[in-house]
């Protein structure tokens, strides 16, 4: 995905699934273009990067 997006501006979001889970959850972010990842409990620590096309895919595939 080449060189590394500056992220002080990324808005993370939790699954609203992740209720009272202790902190335990994933955090997503936009990205132009993809999409980001990171562990909640540790912001930061390291962040996944996904492009566009596949963070879609995966989505679709855990629709269903």
């Amino acid at each position: 995905m080449g060189s590394k997006p500056d992220l002080t501006r990324a808005r993370w979001h939790k699954s609203s699934y992740s209720g009272s889970s202790g902190g335990e959850c994933v955090e997503v972010a936009s990205l132009t273009p993809g999409m980001a990842v990171r562990d909640s409990k540790n912001q930061h620590g390291p962040v996944l990067r996904f492009p566009t096309a596949a963070w879609s895919a995966f989505v679709e595939s855990v629709k269903r």
